[in-house]
Order: C-alpha cells, then structure tokens, then sequence
C-alpha cells in the first residue's frame, strides 16, 4: 500500500498563487484522477507531487513521511515516475533507444502497445502526438515505480487505443494519478477517486460515479 498526498499545499509562480492550500490523498494500488480546465492547477499539482517547483506553503507527504525538502531525482530513485504533457521521450533518440533507457528487455512495452513495434527505429521526435505519448507511457510502464504521475495520458490517442492505455494503468500495482480535463469514458464506471480542480482549489473530492450525478 502506497500513498502519496498534499497538505494544505500553497505554490506560486511569480507573484501569482497556482494551488491556494490543495489538500489530497492518492491511495494505491489504485487510480486517482485530478480534472480541472487548463488553469485549474493539476498540472501544478503532479509537479507539486514530483518535486518539479517548490513549495511556498504545506508539504509533500509519501507513506507517511514528509518529503517536501527530498529534491526530484531522489523521488525517482525512490520509484517516482513523472510522464508531462509535453517534452516526455527524447525526440533525437530512436524509439528502441528511448524504450532500453528505461530497461534492456522491452518486450512488455511493446506487448502493451503493439503499435510501436513497427517504429523502433525512427526518431521518436518524428512520431505523432498520440505515439509518443503511447512511448512515453511504455516507459513508464517498464519503470515498474511505485507512484506514476501522468498529465493527460490519452492525448492524440484514438479512443480504443485511449480505453487500453487506462486499462494499462488501472493495472499497475502502483499509486497512479492523471490529469485530466475530463473524466475519460473508460473510467466512468469505475471505482476511481476523483478531484476536481478550480483556479487552484479543490471544489470537488469523491468516487467518479458522484461526480457524474
């Protein structure tokens, strides 16, 4: 059991407030969904989470030590993965380059997605948005971490290959938190906790199925 969680975290960027005291808890094995409009502060909060920008208030609280001074790369090394939205593969490295810096024997990467066995030689900077993000996310999956943080997993991807790609991450025996913008189809009827995000506020906190009614 692994739990990640925000205490009455404050962060800012320049002299603007981006999360106004956010209190959350992501539970794992399991899947916790932050959703909010572009501005709403998730982002912010996986970053909060990994260690990305610091803290101008409250704390950063893993299986019940605090680590809000513990700096990014240590988090990692502690099985912290963190997927952004944007810059998540290395664009000049090929496919299988990318894919063996993260673990030698890939095969379950490409078992999860099949559709880059057919691009492991190309650049992954060439790729479509949709594969880079299936890519990234294979990375993720053969990091075998204890907490992964993905913003916008889904993005570009079709939606059966979106459906699988929650399926996958429903799966992992780690904390798995998402941003979103929306609640994605695939997760509407499952026991997922969900936060909703309003200009840096935490305006809604339950099971996905409360939210939709």
């Amino acid at each position: 059991m692994t739990t990640v969680s925000l205490r009455h975290v404050r962060v800012r960027y320049g002299p603007l407030e981006a999360l106004h005291g956010v209190t959350l808890a992501a539970p794992g094995p399991g899947l916790t969904v932050l959703l909010g409009r572009n501005g709403s502060g998730r982002t912010t909060v996986l970053r909060a989470l990994a260690g990305t920008v610091p803290l101008s208030g409250g704390a950063v609280v893993w299986d019940g030590a605090d680590v809000t001074r513990v700096p990014a790369y240590e988090r990692a090394r502690r099985g912290l993965c963190l997927v952004p939205e944007r810059q998540a593969v290395f664009g000049s490295l090929t496919v299988r380059e990318n894919l063996a810096l993260t673990a030698p024997d890939h095969d379950a990467a490409l078992d999860a997605y099949p559709q880059l066995r057919p691009l492991l030689e190309r650049r992954a900077g060439t790729l479509s948005g949709g594969e880079q993000r299936m890519l990234a996310l294979s990375r993720a999956l053969l990091a075998r971490a204890r907490v992964v943080l993905v913003d916008e997993p889904a993005q570009g991807m079709s939606p059966p290959v979106a459906a699988r790609t929650y399926e996958l991450l429903g799966g992992l025996d780690a904390c798995v938190v998402v941003a979103e913008q929306r609640l994605p189809p695939a997760l509407r009827d499952r026991p997922v906790l969900v936060y909703e995000l309003r200009r840096g506020a935490v305006v809604f906190a339950g099971e996905a199925g409360e939210l939709a009614h």
